[in-house]
């Protein structure tokens, strides 16, 4: 589904990512792990649109992209949460959940009934005004604006940060549930290493920007995983 080749990103004159090159397929959980500052939120950026790569090509469904904004990458089917969330704070539930609906047809302005089924709070606070939510209420409302997008990849930032621990746990059946509906791929970065090793069919390693090592839980070991997130 996601193919990229030898993508660099700089922010001015420093250059962050280095030649990565990694795939996400259909069905699977893709973690992007490593320590802090290595440039994961920044691979992310570089899909979404959201920072325009320096160099590299990136295909989706067979289909090379070029370099595009946030929201042209957003019709072609990728949905990004991004790290802290980014919803409106003074929209409510429903109008944040609305916003999404600017890449669909007329016909599919509506929010599917499964976005309440999947988070069942945000049918109870839809006239409520997103900054009124607690953390975890907003990550339900980050990720539930993202699938309203029907997306054909999922990108999730650090989608446990600051979240109390039923709410993660919840998180982590939707993902579930998500990757075994079988029609997307999923790259999830996380430094909750329990959550992203339970999830994760295929890990990529970055350092200081380059990816040093990639595989699955048969070629990259628990051992290997922790080494590469610990300090």
């Amino acid at each position: 589904m996601l193919k990229i080749d030898n993508l660099s990103l700089h922010y001015g004159g420093s250059q962050i990512l280095h030649d990565i090159s990694m795939t996400a397929e259909v069905g699977q959980v893709t973690c992007v792990m490593g320590t802090n500052g290595v440039g994961k939120t920044s691979l992310l950026k570089a899909i979404s649109g959201t920072h325009p790569r320096s160099a590299g090509s990136l295909e989706l469904d067979g289909e090379p992209l070029g370099v595009l904004p946030g929201h042209a990458m957003a019709r072609h089917g990728v949905g990004y949460v991004p790290q802290g969330r980014d919803i409106f704070q003074l929209l409510t539930v429903r109008e944040n959940l609305e916003t999404g609906y600017a890449c669909l047809p007329r016909g599919e302005h509506f929010v599917p009934d499964e976005i309440y089924d999947l988070f069942p709070v945000l049918r109870d606070m839809t006239a409520r005004r997103g900054g009124d939510l607690s953390g975890g209420q907003q990550q339900q409302l980050a990720i539930a604006r993202a699938l309203i997008t029907k997306p054909k990849l999922l990108l999730l930032d650090e989608p446990t940060e600051g979240i109390q621990p039923n709410i993660i746990q919840q998180i982590g059946r939707v993902i579930e549930y998500l990757r075994d509906r079988g029609d997307m791929a999923i790259v999830l970065v996380e430094q909750y290493f329990d959550f992203a090793y339970q999830l994760g069919d295929r890990f990529v390693i970055l350092r200081r920007g380059a990816v040093i090592d990639r595989g699955d839980k048969t070629t990259l070991g628990r051992d290997d995983l922790v080494a590469a997130v610990s300090v």
